[in-house]
C-alpha cells in the first residue's frame, strides 16, 4: 500500500521534513486512527518514522482493530504501530511515555447525527473530554482536536470564504445541529484545558475531502458520484447543483495536520481545506470527464433555484500567512487519483 502510494506520502515528507525533528524516539497516540484521516496519518506516519529515522511508534485507539486489520492488512507489517482496544469515552489511561495526540475521532456522519443525535453528541463531547483527560495525565507536547467548518453553523451565501474570526454558529432549535455544537463543545474543552492546565492544544477545522480510502457510498458528493462513475451509472444530484463546496486531496490534508500539531498556535483554530470553490453540478461534470464510457450522463432533478446559495467554503489565509502552508494538489489531479486508487482497490 505504500509503495502505491509512494508519491503522495513523499509529497507529505517533503513539505513537512523540517518539522519532524522534536519527534525522535517518541509515541505518538491517535484517536479515529481507523477512518479516512486516521489511515493517511498512520499511512504518513509510517512512511517519514522510516525515511528520517525517527525511531517514534504510535498507538491507535480502536474499538475492534481485528476488524479494522481485516480490511487493511498492510498495517501487520509495520510494527511501529499499534493498538489500544476500548472505546472512545472511557478507554484505559495506559502506563508508559505519550508525546503527542490527535484526536481524531468522530467524523462526519450525516446517518448517525439525524438517527441517534445524542450518541452524536455523547462520541463528540464526553470523547473529547476523556481524551484531553488522558493528554493533561501524560503531559504531551502537543494535543491536536480535528474540529469541523460546521462549528460555524450556516455560511451566508454572500460570504465567499469563511474565515476563523467568523462568529456565526449552528441553529440550537434544529437537531441536526448536534454535530456542529458538539465540536463547538469539543473547542470550548480544549480552550478550558489550555486556560486552566496550559495544555497545549491545537485545532484544526476540517471541511471537504478527496482521496483514496473516501468513503464511496456515505453522504459525501465526491465519494458518491464517483461510485457511479466507476459503476458506469449516470450522476444523478438530487437538488438543483447549485451548492458550493471545495475539497482538498488527502496528502494535503495530512501535511496540514501534521504542520498544526507541531507548529500550530495554541488554542487558535486553523481552517483545513481547500479554498477554490466549485458547485455541486460542476463537480460532477468533472468527475463524469474521467468516465471511459459515451452514454453517461450528469442528471440534477430540479430546476435552479432563485435561493441564495448554498455554501461550505474556507477562508485558509491564516494557514497560509501564519504556517506557509498552501493547496499542493489541484481538484482535477484530486479526482484523478481518487477514481485511479478505486479502480485497482
Amino acid at each position: 500500500m505504500l509503495n502505491y502510494l509512494e508519491d503522495d506520502l513523499n509529497l507529505v515528507l517533503e513539505n513537512t521534513k523540517d518539522i519532524w525533528s522534536d519527534v525522535k524516539n517518541k509515541t505518538l497516540f491517535l484517536t479515529g486512527g481507523t477512518g479516512f484521516f486516521g489511515i493517511w496519518l498512520l499511512m504518513s506516519f509510517v512512511y517519514i518514522n522510516r525515511k528520517l529515522r525517527l525511531n517514534s511508534n504510535i498507538i491507535v485507539l480502536s474499538r475492534d482493530k481485528n476488524k479494522f486489520l481485516s480490511k487493511h492488512k498492510w498495517v501487520l507489517e509495520n510494527p511501529e504501530i499499534s493498538f489500544l482496544e476500548g472505546d472512545i469515552n472511557n478507554f484505559e489511561f495506559i502506563d508508559g511515555n505519550i508525546d503527542y495526540i490527535i484526536h481524531a475521532a468522530t467524523e462526519a456522519s450525516t446517518k448517525l447525527n439525524n438517527e441517534e443525535p445524542l450518541v452524536m453528541f455523547e462520541t463528540v463531547v464526553n470523547g473529547t473530554k476523556r481524551v484531553l483527560d488522558f493528554a493533561k495525565f501524560k503531559k504531551v507536547k502537543s494535543f491536536l482536536l480535528t474540529s469541523s467548518g460546521a462549528v460555524y453553523g450556516k455560511q451566508p451565501s454572500e460570504i465567499a470564504n469563511i474565515s476563523e474570526d467568523y462568529l456565526g454558529a449552528p441553529i440550537t432549535s434544529d437537531a441536526t445541529s448536534i454535530y456542529g455544537e458538539g465540536k463547538r463543545m469539543a473547542e470550548v474543552l480544549c480552550a478550558a484545558n489550555h486556560k486552566l492546565f496550559d495544555l497545549p492544544v491545537k485545532i484544526a477545522r476540517c471541511y471537504a475531502f478527496m482521496g483514496p480510502f473516501l468513503a464511496l457510498d456515505s453522504h459525501f458528493a465526491a465519494g458518491n458520484f464517483i461510485n457511479n462513475l466507476l459503476n458506469n451509472e449516470d450522476i444523478i444530484i438530487e437538488g438543483d447543483g447549485s451548492p458550493f463546496r471545495s475539497y482538498m486531496y488527502s496528502a494535503d490534508l495530512v501535511i496540514w495536520l501534521w504542520t498544526i500539531l507541531f507548529k500550530g498556535k495554541d488554542n487558535s483554530p486553523y481552517n483545513v481545506g481547500s479554498d477554490k470553490s466549485i458547485s455541486i453540478a460542476q463537480l460532477a461534470t468533472l468527475i463524469l470527464k474521467e468516465s471511459d464510457s459515451k452514454d453517461m450522463r450528469v442528471i440534477i432533478k430540479l430546476p435552479l433555484s432563485d435561493k441564495s446559495v448554498l455554501r461550505y467554503v474556507p477562508n485558509v489565509d491564516k494557514a497560509f500567512n501564519e504556517l506557509d502552508l498552501k493547496i499542493y494538489t489541484d481538484i482535477n489531479n484530486s479526482i484523478k487519483k481518487t477514481i485511479h486508487f478505486n479502480k485497482i482497490f
